[in-house]
């Protein structure tokens, strides 16, 4: 098993997230944040009930514990249901750019939390890499980074997009506590149940029913979705605890936040977007706090 497995796993995920943050954005031009949340969970447990009945043959992690239900429970509600409610809120108040900057808050909260929670202790080099791939992030995006119609940043909009970050960070610590030793897809699969759940309240409660109804039978719009699904909750998430099994949260959290940056050449080949010089400076920066971390 390679060293630096931990380290794979979350730059793994990083890129995953890159290609899914494309394909949600696709589908929710076309069906709307909301019903895309709610249909990629259903999606993405989907497939995770598929590779439990074929690698384990359970479809349902019913063997998991009382304590893993409980915590990655929790974690799924606080990452899917939370997090993710504000982050796609923050989209709408602050665009893409201003709010993805805002998410680089979290690994610096995921390592605060995993101190507070696991006593989990950065050294030097560690701080100083997160450091880099932070404002290797800041640089990057946040030199592009305004709101829509060009105004200042909305209070409201920041404390959602920090409330996004703040529901990654803890999901991702929580899914650590929750998990041990259980398998990551079927710990995916818990997290993913309870988020769920928590949509499914949400969704009755504002009786918007009609709104997901509408996205599954908008077919590009859940070809999209799908695509989204399957390198989102699925695959990237997987890797993720995968990354917080073995290394610790916030270096996995610090290599996970690079997902901005990862995007930039898709977007380059697919949009044929131009990337400037805080682009190439930013990325300079964030392939050094990588290296230190590989180091």
């Amino acid at each position: 098993m390679s060293p630096h497995l931990g380290q794979l796993a979350a730059l793994g995920a990083a890129s995953c997230w890159s290609i899914s943050a494309l394909a949600f954005e696709e589908a929710g031009k076309r069906v709307g944040s909301f019903a895309v949340n709610v249909v990629r969970l259903v999606l993405a447990a989907a497939l995770l009930a598929l590779v439990g009945w074929t690698t384990r043959g359970l479809p349902l992690p019913t063997d998991a514990s009382s304590h893993a239900w409980l915590w990655l429970g929790i974690s799924g509600l606080v990452g899917f249901t939370f997090g993710d409610l504000c982050q796609f809120r923050a989209f709408v108040l602050l665009g893409p750019r201003l709010t993805t900057l805002m998410m680089g808050l979290a690994p610096p909260l995921t390592a605060l939390i995993g101190w507070l929670l696991l006593g989990e202790v950065l050294h030097g080099r560690q701080l100083l890499a997160m450091g880099a791939i932070l404002a290797g992030i800041a640089w990057a995006v946040g030199s592009r980074a305004a709101t829509r119609d060009g105004s200042h940043p909305r209070l409201a909009g920041l404390l959602l997009a920090a409330g996004g970050a703040l529901g990654q960070a803890g999901g991702l610590v929580l899914s650590k506590v929750g998990m041990g030793d259980y398998d990551p897809f079927a710990a995916t699969e818990v997290r993913i149940l309870a988020g769920l759940a928590g949509y499914v309240v949400l969704t009755t409660l504002l009786r918007w029913w009609p709104r997901v109804s509408a996205a599954v039978d908008d077919r590009p719009g859940l070809a999209f979705t799908a695509l989204g699904a399957f390198f989102g909750p699925f695959l990237g998430v997987t890797l993720s605890l995968i990354a917080v099994r073995h290394t610790l949260a916030g270096v996995a959290a610090s290599l996970m936040a690079t997902t901005p940056l990862l995007i930039i050449p898709l977007v380059v080949v697919l949009r044929r977007e131009r990337v400037g010089v805080a682009g190439i400076g930013g990325a300079v920066l964030v392939v050094v706090g990588v290296a230190l971390l590989f180091v």
